[in-house]
């Protein structure tokens, strides 16, 4: 224990040592809801931005692998990896060197103590990122001009739902409209209402009739 503790406190050991107990006491606090853990839907969205999106530091975590998750997940891992990999070389190499070797190596494996852990964290933070691209919400400003179904007896102005197919287990979403719908009708997701978490929807058929007017000749060279 004293060996461990010299090891751990010691030098090149110690700042990764604080690095790991700092990410250690974030996801602590973290836990009990003090302070944002990065994994919630604006962080999930924050993290999982498009490389349009990206600049700066976010830019340079994703070329070397690291983007697509909390900014503390990859801290976290690449301390914990760092300090690893610090502490066996303290222990097995440096600890019995003479002070002043000691520190001038220790110098060196703190400072390139990172790079081997880069790698390695980003080969881990693989699987890391396909959980959260799983838990990410679908925006919703991509369901409109989606197709659904009514699934509620009828909808009016006040009341209905109806089924969305996104390609996977299938959305269930409120939905209003001007003129009342019945049970089965397709429908096109027109407007989203964020104030009401609903949509506004018209008939399938209305869109695709409009649709087809708009094609018509006459109508082709109104639109010239």
């Amino acid at each position: 224990m004293q060996e461990f503790l010299t090891v751990v406190l010691g030098y090149p050991t110690l700042p990764y040592s604080v690095a790991l107990a700092v990410a250690v006491l974030y996801w602590g606090i973290a836990a009990f809801g003090l302070v944002d853990d990065g994994f919630g839907e604006a962080g999930a969205d924050g993290a999982l931005e498009g490389d349009a999106h990206l600049s700066g530091l976010s830019a340079l975590l994703a070329r070397w692998g690291l983007g697509g998750v909390p900014l503390m997940v990859v801290v976290t891992l690449l301390s914990l990896f760092a300090w690893t990999l610090t502490y066996f070389i303290h222990l097995y190499l440096l600890l019995p060197l003479p002070d002043l070797l000691r520190w001038s190596l220790g110098t060196v494996v703190a400072v390139l103590a990172p790079l081997p852990a880069v790698p390695v964290t980003a080969l881990l933070l693989r699987p890391i990122r396909r959980f959260l691209l799983r838990l990410r919400p679908v925006p919703q400003a991509s369901l409109l001009g989606r197709v659904g179904v009514v699934a509620s007896p009828k909808v009016d102005a006040r009341s209905g739902h109806a089924t969305v197919d996104d390609g996977g287990a299938g959305l269930v979403l409120q939905i209003r409209s001007d003129i009342e719908l019945q049970r089965g009708e397709r429908i096109v997701l027109v407007e989203h209402v964020a104030a009401q978490h609903h949509y506004r929807v018209v008939r399938a058929d209305a869109v695709a009739l409009d649709f087809q007017d708009n094609l018509l000749p006459g109508n082709k060279e109104n639109h010239q």
